[in-house]
């Protein structure tokens, strides 16, 4: 194969080449997944179809970049299967470097060993310290105790930095290896998380009230009868974060304060942020019960605060026939509250395979992270 070599430097530091440059990737762990390459000519995104490689055969890929591309005078790049969350890694399981070129021209091969599945393996050093707040911390809008867990970075014993912190409903279905429905592994996730610069958050785990959970969740008058939930949200922001931002190093704002959780958790976060805006300003909302308030009425909400408010909702395809839909309503109706405001910012992400249970809610934890707290350009 011959290749003609004739570059230009344009006026904005790129490189105009009129050849060909083509990069090879063989692979030791090969599957159905697609490859792309991202990086500093795409603003590293993972997904882009444009930068999608073709499958040569088994384990081998193949990028033929367009004749025309205007390369940056250093090419910085990654390999993914789709997204950071499926990112290639070394042989060891770590994290690599960017990769790096400066001379377009010809074939480049290169080698990826191995590729995160689900944002996994992490490394033990990286994991949050698992910090038990109470085992009966008191909750006197609803004079009962509850226990509250903390999930501290990793090095939080060793540095003076100050963190944003997220309140998450059902404790028990987020890190402990011996839940019934399996569990979140967010203390995974956050590990894996803190190597790429993402995972420097507190969170706090609320554990939910067993056979009263649906009671405490469920919000004012809806189809499962009366809740207590106005006074759960209550605790968690009037009693909860004061003592949270008193004995613990965090950014006490609403710009670096959150709340979610999944299902009727979902739903009780939902009211939260939109009750006190002026508290949490990121919301992590995935599989709302959205079906026990169809007729949902905003007027009782104050949508006008001035400030950004970054809304992260998820649904799976296959958890019911409504779920999709509701959620999907649910964002136009936030948006149709409010059609003047800029600063509401909502990312939808639906999952057509997505069932309602944990493993898939794991999977969008990091994700719902990174978009909430370590994106500014979302």
């Amino acid at each position: 194969m011959a290749f003609k070599e004739d570059s230009v430097l344009t006026p904005d530091n790129h490189i105009e080449k009129n050849t060909r440059f083509i990069i090879q990737v063989s692979t030791d762990d090969d599957d159905d997944r697609p490859v792309y390459i991202s990086g500093n000519f795409n603003n590293w995104q993972t997904q882009d179809r444009r930068f999608l490689l073709e499958k040569v055969s088994e384990g081998n890929y193949a990028f033929d970049f367009p004749g025309d591309f205007k390369f940056p005078e250093e090419l910085l790049y990654k390999f993914t299967k789709g997204d950071w969350s499926e990112v290639e890694i070394d042989q060891y399981g770590n994290k690599t470097p960017n990769r790096s070129c400066t001379s377009f021209e010809g074939i480049r091969e290169e080698h990826v060993y191995r590729w995160r599945r689900n944002w996994l393996p992490f490394r033990p050093s990286q994991l949050p310290k698992v910090h038990l707040i109470s085992k009966e911390f008191e909750i006197p809008q609803l004079n009962k105790t509850r226990k509250v867990w903390a999930l501290l970075p990793h090095d939080y014993d060793t540095s003076d930095e100050v963190y944003p912190v997220l309140y998450l409903q059902d404790a028990q279905n987020l890190f402990n290896e011996n839940a019934a429905y399996g569990n979140w592994q967010i203390d995974k996730k956050l590990a894996v998380m803190s190597d790429y610069g993402i995972g420097k958050i507190i969170i706090i785990a609320i554990e939910h009230a067993e056979k009263e959970r649906v009671l405490e969740y469920n919000v004012g008058k809806t189809l499962l009868g009366e809740g207590q939930g106005k006074k759960y949200i209550r605790f968690v922001t009037d009693t909860l974060k004061p003592f949270v931002d008193k004995n613990f190093r965090t950014k006490p704002d609403r710009e670096f304060t959150g709340i979610g959780g999944s299902s009727m958790g979902g739903l009780v976060s939902i009211f939260s942020g939109l009750m006190y805006p002026e508290v949490y300003g990121k919301l992590m909302i995935f599989s709302p019960s959205l079906w026990v308030i169809p007729k949902i009425k905003f007027s009782f909400l104050d949508f006008y605060d001035p400030a950004e408010t970054k809304i992260y909702l998820y649904a799976g395809g296959e958890e019911s026939e409504t779920m999709v839909k509701h959620v999907v309503k649910f964002k136009k109706r936030l948006r149709k509250n409010d059609p003047e405001r800029q600063n509401m910012k909502i990312n939808l992400s639906i999952n057509e395979e997505g069932k309602h249970n944990e493993t898939y809610w794991s999977d969008e934890f990091p994700k719902a992270i990174e978009w909430l707290f370590f994106n500014d350009k979302a």
